[in-house]
């Protein structure tokens, strides 16, 4: 099978490794890339964006899968323009992703099919916005309805931060969800959903939650504080009634479905909904599945999950993610980073924002590497994480220190 992979984050680092540990996969493709994915698969240029060109490159290397990675090209419709060739592609269409590209739209589908969820009002003026906030109180919880590349929430106890989040947006004000949050990924095929193993992430720029929201500054898996039934929960409760929504709506959702829960005093509910594997959790979730990935998200892109399971590691996994200076506000990039070959040793260092020029990583973006090791407990694993994050330089390097602890 030849697999191409679009884009170029950790995600799709992790991607390429698992794939490339699928026997089932003799070749790999990954496009636009990095300089980590650029030592498992063969680099394309490509503008994910653009679903013709995304489709136009699966023809020109005769992808029997194409898996999308990033939220923007689903919504923009990269799926639909891959299918639309008679090529199987991993990844919702443009209609199915708008349940992540739009916060309301995301809320609708929940209260259709009877999920969960935050109380929330849509709000398109100012007005709107005050009556929102003097209903639910603070904490303030302001999310922005379309994409935002992980930093359109605001979560405030300032009034006057969550109004200004606010400002020339259709928002959505929800009421604040208190309590530990969990990430379950559900590969569905449109009918079927397998449930993969849960993990927590870290949004929050600095320790101990402190500083703005970001794309995610690290990750462990397994959760071993979650009641034992929490997947079968959130699988029935959950992912397969927003399938069977989506499915009812003409609308089927066919590629992976990101359930962020909070497991609150009254029970758990969904913060939001992805239509894609999250990051950084993928690097943990991938880290610890035995099954061969490329196989799996075959079957999910030609409607063959009934008859699949996961197998999964009792190991531990842990990311910290590596951050430039000025993430996540206004990155500095074209650092050289060094220290890549001894910590690769020890871990997996997965590439995001890098490039290479003249032979030398560089950074190329705001999260630049999710540093993954693995051990026979989660503190062996962070162990493991940090003692190659040491090892790693560049300027301006930042990270938390809390990640799994």
């Amino acid at each position: 099978m030849r697999v191409l992979v679009i884009g170029s984050g950790a995600r799709e680092h992790a991607l390429c490794l698992a794939l490339s540990r699928d026997p089932g996969v003799r070749h790999i493709v990954c496009a636009p890339g990095n300089a980590g994915t650029a030592r498992l698969a063969e680099t394309r240029s490509v503008d994910p964006l653009d679903p013709t060109a995304v489709a136009d490159l699966a023809d020109a290397v005769d992808a029997d899968l194409v898996v999308i990675g990033p939220e923007a090209p689903l919504v923009n419709g990269a799926a639909d323009a891959v299918r639309a060739r008679g090529r199987n592609a991993f990844g919702p269409s443009a209609a199915a992703a708008a349940i992540e590209g739009s916060k309301a739209f995301a809320k609708d589908v929940m209260t259709a099919a009877g999920v969960p969820t935050a109380g929330f009002r849509r709000c398109t003026t100012t007005a709107e916005v005050n009556a929102a906030l003097d209903e639910f109180g603070p904490p303030y919880v302001v999310k922005h309805d379309g994409l935002a590349a992980g930093k359109g929430v605001v979560v405030t106890a300032d009034r006057a931060a969550a109004t200004k989040h606010a400002e020339g947006e259709t928002v959505v004000v929800e009421e604040y969800l208190d309590g530990p949050e969990v990430s379950l990924f559900g590969i569905t095929d449109g009918t079927t959903v397998l449930p993969m193993t849960p993990a927590q992430d870290f949004k929050r720029v600095g320790d101990g939650d402190t500083g703005p929201n970001t794309g995610g500054m690290g990750a462990y898996s397994p959760l071993p504080w979650a009641p034992d039934d929490l997947v079968e929960t959130i699988t029935k409760t959950v992912l397969q009634p927003t399938v069977d929504e989506m499915a009812r709506r003409g609308t089927p959702f066919q590629g992976l479905l990101y359930a962020g829960l909070a497991l609150t005093r009254n029970g758990l509910k969904v913060v939001e909904f992805n239509a894609r594997f999250g990051d950084p959790e993928t690097q943990v979730v991938l880290a610890r599945l035995r099954t061969p990935l490329g196989a799996v998200l075959h079957a999910a892109a030609t409607g063959g999950l009934e008859d699949v399971t996961l197998d999964w590691s009792d190991d531990a996994a842990v990311t910290v993610v590596m951050a430039a200076l000025g993430y996540p506000g206004r990155p500095t990039t074209g650092q050289p980073i060094d220290g890549l070959a001894e910590a690769g040793r020890v871990a997996d260092v997965l590439h995001a924002g890098t490039r290479l020029e003249d032979g030398k990583v560089l950074t190329n973006g705001g999260r630049v590497l999710s540093v993954t090791a693995t051990g026979p407990t989660r503190e062996a694993a962070r162990e493991k994480a940090y003692e190659a994050v040491a090892m790693i330089r560049f300027p301006g390097a930042h990270w938390r220190t809390d990640i799994a602890g």
